[in-house]
């Protein structure tokens, strides 16, 4: 077996902290969805079409409980809820940019797009704010 040349991580790890914070199932789209300000729990369902609600509420919550997103209850009648980015949760857009840019580049190498011109729209497109 050949020695494995990469340095070792720090203990406690690192990257299995902040890989533990975007794991759960859509958490990474929320994040995303969040990027470009608040939202209400209702736009984020019809930002993220495939998640059920029940997922979405758990994955607010786990959000929220690592401080990754921020509740905010505003006082209107009735009370409205938005949930946005703390600045942890600001700090892993950089993160998700790059793995954003990686897929696209695996789908490009996939011929998923018909031509150059549009793989960097969808790009351009992908990484803009909503």
């Amino acid at each position: 077996m050949r020695k494995n040349q990469s340095p070792k991580p720090p203990a406690p790890c690192l990257l299995t902290e902040c890989m533990q914070v975007i794991s759960g199932a859509w958490a990474p789209n929320v994040i995303w969805c969040l990027r470009a300000g608040p939202r209400r729990f209702s736009e984020l369902r019809a930002d993220i079409p495939p998640v059920s609600a029940k997922v979405l509420s758990a994955r607010l919550k786990e959000l929220e409980d690592r401080q990754v997103i921020q509740r905010h209850v505003r006082p209107t009648s009735p009370p409205s809820v938005e949930y946005e980015l703390t600045a942890i949760g600001e700090e892993l857009i950089p993160a998700l940019e790059g793995i954003v840019r990686v897929g696209h580049k695996l789908k490009q190498r996939s011929g998923y797009y018909e031509s150059e011109q549009a793989a960097e729209d969808y790009l351009a497109q992908a990484l803009e704010p909503a």
